[in-house]
């Protein structure tokens, strides 16, 4: 009785940090009445989540369809992280004559969790499709890995040989979602999924002051390893001027190589694999750099945009199917669980055997 007491406890303490996620630390609600962001332009360049703690609310138009929309941001804060709701609608009026959106805009449902001391990692980890990257600070998240690729027997292919969607995760030629081939994005870089996510996958222009090249730029949102995301510009420690970020990728030169899965023709940028980092610019490979002793991913006019990798840890949190995972480890776990629960049942049943076979032998 005791083994299983034990089997069944450790099983609740797995479950509950598998539900708990992030949420290692008590969560303080923001307070007060919610601050109106509607096409407000950020200034604020504190690195700690919690100093953006508020409730915020927008009032904005899809503007081709002409339907109005409430945005709603909540941003809490713990002693290691900062809890983010939102319903993923931005600040400002979206879907412009730029756009060609798959699926119209819907609010969602998005709680992600963003850590308040992020520690750089000893190497950098990729971007993915399972992942959000950022979350920025209206609300709306990055998702910068495009499902589009070079899939030229699939029925949905355009006449390069081309598909916008339902590439998955492994494909040697994956579309640059702001490159040649356009995916249909806004003239804030963003664009939806099916099922009406609004997300970004570039410079969202609208949240800093583009105008303003005399300043460093503003924090504009936290990626999934809890660095800061600036605008483009940052003050130059040896100089003291303010200087422009510049990705640190170029486009390869030559031509791709002629294999029956290679789209062929030359590297023109349009699918990531057409890049290489070279170290051209002042940024590194996860387009972000230390200054002044912090480090930050810093926005871009070219590939990758915004982040090119993680340079700390992601939370749990931005994975998309967190809530499918948590039940499949339950699963797991309870399975686990009955496993360790029949071995001790039948080593306790072979004990007893020999218990019982000993006292035998003894009355004998």
């Amino acid at each position: 009785m005791k083994q299983r007491k034990i089997v069944l406890l450790v099983s609740s303490i797995i479950l509950s940090s598998l539900v708990l996620g992030g949420c290692s630390s008590a969560v303080e609600s923001a307070s007060g009445e919610s601050k109106d962001i509607t096409n407000a332009v950020l200034t604020e360049t504190s690195q700690d989540c919690a100093d953006y703690a508020a409730a915020y609310e927008s009032n904005v138009k899809d503007i081709k369809n002409g339907t109005t929309f409430a945005g709603q941001l909540t941003i809490s804060t713990g002693s290691d992280s900062c809890r983010v709701t939102a319903n993923a609608i931005p600040n400002y009026d979206f879907n412009d004559s730029t756009a060609n959106f798959a699926s119209d805009v819907a609010e969602q449902s998005i709680t992600l969790n963003v850590p308040r001391n992020p520690v750089l990692a000893n190497s950098s980890s990729d971007l993915s499709l399972l992942s959000y990257g950022a979350v920025m600070l209206n609300g709306v998240v990055l998702d910068q890995v495009a499902n589009g690729c070079y899939m030229p027997d699939d029925a949905s292919a355009d006449r390069d040989g081309n598909i916008a969607n339902g590439c998955g995760l492994w494909v040697d030629w994956r579309l640059d979602p702001l490159g040649k081939v356009s995916l249909g994005a806004d003239s804030h870089n963003a664009h939806t999924q099916p099922g009406g996510l609004y997300h970004y996958h570039g410079n969202p222009y609208a949240l800093y002051d583009t105008e303003d090249k005399t300043k460093a730029s503003p924090v504009i949102g936290f990626a999934a390893d809890g660095f800061p995301i600036y605008g483009p510009r940052f003050v130059d420690e040896t100089t003291g001027q303010v200087v422009e970020a510049t990705s640190g990728y170029t486009i390869k030169s030559g031509s791709r190589p002629t294999a029956d899965s290679s789209p062929g023709g030359s590297y023109d940028g349009s699918y990531i694999q057409d890049y290489e980092f070279t170290n051209a610019g002042n940024l590194d490979k996860c387009n972000g750099r230390t200054v002044n002793g912090e480090y930050g991913y810093y926005v871009t006019e070219t590939y990758p945009y915004i982040m090119g990798c993680y340079a700390g840890t992601p939370d749990y949190s931005f994975f998309k199917f967190q809530d499918v995972l948590v039940w499949v480890v339950a699963g797991l776990v309870a399975i686990l669980a009955g496993i360790v629960g029949a071995i001790i049942l039948i080593v306790r049943r072979i004990r007893r055997k020999r218990a019982s076979a000993f006292a035998e032998k003894e009355s004998k």
